[in-house]
């Protein structure tokens, strides 16, 4: 028994806690069908379009699909990312829908992850702190909100989290863990980290380990220290074949954070975990958490140890990524934010695990009493309306550019005048997936040109000034498209002088010279 006078006794360091007949019924099954049946219905319900990221995912999975060399030296380009490459190469398959099957691709992997983080809690904790930490899941409006809009991070943390699942079901599982994070690793590099920590775990050399048995040791971790390493050596090579640079998504990412000042000083960065942390799980769930760690500790601290231990890892990765000058966004936080789940749905169910007593009753009410907390910060602070106007409003700008680009005036003023100029770099991946076949080169943007003139090299500028067309974002979509990174200047949103406006929408205006 560990620390505790439990309910039952936790004979091994991952044995589920069986606390009742009815929790031997599929409930979990039955919970996650039921949960995909409603994401499905959402999807549906509610059409939402990728995000800037995925949509170059689904652009250079397209050229790769056609034998064709992405190109990774667009202006601001995201840092690309091999499995969203081979994922968008598939669903481009579908034409104009592979958009809407890359949102499908990001909620199924948040259903995945509700599941991951329920199986991480009950293995940890049992059934009744599994499904809390499950439900704490779900209500993650933060990680919903992105799911809806296609973020390639659901993807990475499922993975992660799943792989965290896999060992704690079984110690040193191996070679399906690493899969796992090698898939992670073609998605973000930090699980490049959490591979290696996790081969040194596996394969350390072990007390008592008979000589005889020293070759088949060997030829395993050999085996999966390859597993470890495939990620990474995986992605330089992508980086090498397309740029020459084996190192390009480390260079390039560096430079694009300098550029759009999202750099921060290693205080500052340790101060974003606490404010990051509270932005995607809130305060009430983080409280939980700072309380259920020693709980677990006290409890099963067995048990809590890999928990703990990827918690940790997780937090020092996002440090070490802000200290040395990547880019500090709260996205980045996600996986440790789900990590840390647990830990709150301990808090909150762990005084099923105890007997009846005086510590059993101060606990229910103390975990009450952080519930109503919770309940009247998220009414206080939750807006329905505003959730659902963010999701629709990527609907609604992306239709709506659809539609201007679509549009008999605009499509034959392309077809006499093949230039077409966007405000930033928000919407060209936009623009060059509905085009489909338009030529890259000729989607550029204004605050390029504009840039490039102030250091000299005007041609840019001189093309867009002489024979193109011009679209300009109105209302909502000024905010959401066109001035929202350090660097857009508010003119490049003002019509430029001789072109005619020959479109308006409620989302959008074009105008041309050709």
């Amino acid at each position: 028994m560990e620390g505790a006078t439990l309910t039952q006794p936790l004979e091994g360091p991952h044995q589920p806690i069986r606390q009742a007949a009815i929790w031997r019924a599929p409930w979990p099954a039955i919970a996650l069908g039921a949960l995909a049946v409603a994401a499905l219905v959402g999807f549906l319900a509610f059409p939402t379009y990728p995000t800037y990221d995925s949509f170059y995912a689904l652009l250079w999975g397209r050229n790769v699909l056609h034998l064709h060399l992405p190109d990774l030296h667009v202006y601001r380009g995201p840092t690309e990312h091999p499995l969203a490459i081979g994922f968008g190469a598939v669903v481009s398959l579908f034409g104009q829908g592979g958009a809407r099957l890359v949102v499908l691709g990001s909620i199924a992997s948040f259903v995945a992850l509700v599941a991951g983080v329920y199986r991480v809690a009950r293995l940890c904790f049992g059934p009744v702190v599994g499904v809390i930490a499950g439900l704490l899941m779900l209500t993650r409006f933060f990680d919903g909100n992105l799911a809806a809009q296609g973020y390639l991070d659901l993807s990475y943390v499922a993975l992660i989290v799943w792989a965290l699942a896999l060992e704690l079901a079984r110690p040193r599982r191996g070679a399906a863990v690493l899969v796992l994070l090698a898939a992670a690793g073609l998605l973000r590099p930090d699980a490049w980290v959490l591979s290696g920590a996790y081969w040194l775990w596996c394969d350390w050399p072990r007390r008592g380990e008979g000589e005889g048995a020293g070759a088949e040791a060997a030829r395993r971790r050999l085996a999966h220290l390859a597993l470890a390493a495939l990620a990474p050596v995986l992605w330089m090579t992508f980086d090498a074949i397309v740029t020459g640079d084996p190192l390009h998504s480390l260079h390039a990412t560096a430079e694009l954070a300098q550029e759009l000042e999202r750099t921060q000083g290693l205080s500052a960065v340790v101060g974003s975990v606490w404010s990051f942390g509270v932005r995607i799980d809130h305060l009430p769930v983080v409280i939980g958490v700072l309380i259920g760690i020693p709980l677990a500790v006290w409890l099963a601290p067995r048990r809590t140890v890999k928990l703990l231990a990827a918690l940790a890892l997780l937090v020092g990765v996002f440090l070490a990524e802000g200290a040395v000058g990547a880019s500090v966004v709260s996205r980045y936080l996600m996986g440790a934010a789900a990590v840390a789940l647990p830990f709150c749905a301990l808090t909150l169910g762990g005084w099923a695990l105890l007997e009846r007593s005086p510590v059993r009753t101060v606990w229910m009410a103390g975990a009450l009493a952080l519930v109503v907390y919770g309940a009247l910060e998220t009414t206080s602070s939750f807006n329905l309306t505003s959730l659902r106007n963010q999701i629709a409003y990527r609907e609604d700008f992306h239709r709506g550019l659809a539609q201007a680009l679509a549009s008999p005036g605009v499509r034959s003023t392309l077809h006499r005048c093949p230039l077409l100029s966007l405000p930033n770099n928000k919407l060209i991946p936009d623009a060059r997936w509905i085009l489909g076949g338009f030529g890259q080169h000729n989607i550029v943007a204004r605050s390029e040109a504009r840039s490039l003139a102030e250091r000299g090299d005007p041609r840019l500028q001189q093309r867009i000034l002489a024979r193109s067309v011009a679209v300009y974002p109105l209302g909502a979509a000024v905010f959401y498209e066109a001035i929202v990174d350090v660097g857009d200047d508010p003119l490049d949103q003002v019509p430029i002088a001789g072109f005619r406006r020959i479109y308006t929408s409620q989302f959008y205006a074009v105008y041309a010279r050709c």
